[in-house]
C-alpha cells in the first residue's frame, strides 16, 4: 500500500465531514438562501473540480487572446498569495505583490486587457462595472471561479486533466476533489487539458463516455503548445536547447511535468521544485546559482515558466534564465470548434444584454 492510500485511509473521516459541508452549501444555493447572482454583463467562469494543476492560467490567456481584439474585456481573479487586500486593478506596473503572480503575468501579456483581483468576485464585477476612468468592459473572464458560486456566469467553463479526469477522483481530503462529481453539470463547456498533441480517437471516445455530460454540455480537448523562449524581460531569445548538455529547470508550480517531459527529449534536466506560488527570496536564487555553476560544461541554461518569471525576475540579478512560454491549442471537433463555440455565446450574450437595457 502506498503512502497516499495510507494516508487517504486515515483521513477518510474527514473526508464525510468537508462532503456534508459541501451538500450544505450547495443545497442552500439550489434553494436560494445563498444568494447566486447572475451579473449584467457578459462572464466567462474558467475553473476545476480538483485542487489544481488543470492548467486555469493558459486558458485564461487563450480566452483573453480570443476576445480581446473584439470587445473591451477584463480578468478577474482572487490574486492567490498576493500582499494586498479587496478590490486591486493593474495600474500599468504589474506588481506581483499586489496582484498575485498570475494576474500580473496576464497584465504584462494582455495591455488591452483591464486586469484585476478581489476575493469576493461579484464586488469586483461591480467594482468593473462602475469604473469611470475608461472603457468598460463587456467581457469579464473569471480565472478559478468554479466554486465561487455567488457569480452565475454567462458561460461556465470547467477543466480536467487527460491524465488526471474528475471522474477517476475523489473528495478532499481523500482525493483531490473540491466538489462532487455531479458538479461538472453546472457547466456549460468541460475541456479536457494538457492532451497529448497527437489524440488517439479511442482515448477521445472513452473519455467523452466517461465524463457523463449532458445534451447541452460540449466536451472540447486541448494541449500545450511551447513558443519560443524568452529573457525575463520577454523578449524573444535564440537559443537552440537540442545542442544544450544540461537544463536547470525551476518551477514553482502545481503540474510541471508537462515542461519537464517536452524539456526532457531536448537535453539532461536538473528539476528544482518549489511550491505552487512559490514566493521567491534571495536565498532561493543564490541555490540556483549554486546549482547552475556545478552543473558541468558550457552548454547549460537555466528555465522557468512565466508563472514563476514574474516572482523571479525582480531578484534575478543577472542570473541567465530563460523562459518557456506555454500557449494552449485545440484538437479539432467533429462539430463547432472552440473559437466559434465562445464567439457565438459572447456575441449573442452581448446581444441579449443590450436588448435589456433598452427595455430596462
Amino acid at each position: 500500500m502506498s503512502l497516499r492510500t495510507s494516508i487517504s485511509y486515515i483521513l477518510f473521516p474527514f473526508t464525510i465531514w468537508y462532503a456534508v459541508g459541501v451538500a450544505v452549501r450547495n443545497f442552500f444555493f439550489s434553494i436560494g438562501l445563498k444568494k447566486q447572482v447572475a451579473p449584467h454583463i457578459t462572464t466567462i467562469g474558467v475553473g476545476n473540480l480538483s485542487t489544481g494543476g488543470t492548467g486555469k492560467t493558459p486558458h485564461v490567456e487563450y480566452l483573453l487572446g480570443l476576445l480581446s481584439d473584439k470587445y473591451p474585456t477584463a480578468m478577474l481573479s482572487r490574486g492567490y498569495k498576493r500582499k494586498s487586500k479587496g478590490f486591486q486593478a493593474d495600474d500599468g506596473s504589474h506588481d506581483a505583490l499586489q496582484l498575485g503572480d498570475e494576474p500580473a503575468m496576464v497584465a504584462s501579456k494582455f495591455p488591452k486587457v483591464k486586469v484585476a483581483v478581489c476575493e469576493k468576485r461579484i464586488d469586483g464585477i461591480r467594482r468593473l462595472m462602475d469604473d469611470n476612468t475608461g472603457t468598460k468592459p463587456h467581457v469579464v473572464v473569471l480565472d478559478d471561479a468554479f466554486q465561487h458560486r455567488s457569480i452565475k456566469p454567462s458561460v461556465n467553463i470547467l477543466l480536467t486533466e487527460f491524465g488526471n479526469p474528475f471522474f477517476n477522483d475523489h473528495i478532499l481530503p481523500y482525493g483531490n476533489l473540491r466538489e462532487f462529481k455531479s458538479a461538472r453539470y453546472r457547466a456549460s463547456i468541460v475541456i479536457v487539458t494538457k492532451c497529448p498533441e497527437v489524440l488517439n480517437p479511442i482515448d477521445r471516445h472513452n473519455i467523452t463516455n466517461d465524463l457523463r455530460l449532458l445534451n447541452y454540455q460540449k466536451v472540447f480537448f486541448s494541449y500545450y503548445k511551447y513558443a519560443p523562449l524568452q529573457d525575463l524581460d520577454g523578449h524573444p531569445v535564440h537559443i537552440n536547447l537540442d545542442n544544450a548538455e544540461h537544463l536547470l529547470v525551476v518551477t514553482g508550480i502545481a503540474s510541471p511535468e508537462p515542461l519537464l517531459t517536452r524539456l526532457g527529449q531536448k537535453s539532461t534536466v536538473h528539476h528544482m521544485a518549489y511550491a505552487d506560488h512559490h514566493a521567491y527570496t534571495k536565498r532561493d536564487i543564490k541555490r540556483i546559482r549554486e546549482a547552475y555553476e556545478a552543473l558541468p560544461g558550457d552548454k547549460k541554461y537555466i528555465i522557468t515558466t512565466e508563472k514563476d518569471a514574474v516572482r523571479i525576475a525582480p531578484l534575478a540579478n543577472g542570473l541567465p534564465i530563460y523562459v518557456q512560454p506555454i500557449q494552449v491549442a485545440f484538437h479539432k471537433n467533429s462539430d463547432t470548434s472552440f473559437d466559434q463555440t465562445i464567439e457565438n455565446a459572447v456575441s449573442e450574450n452581448i446581444s441579449f444584454l443590450s436588448k435589456l437595457s433598452i427595455w430596462s
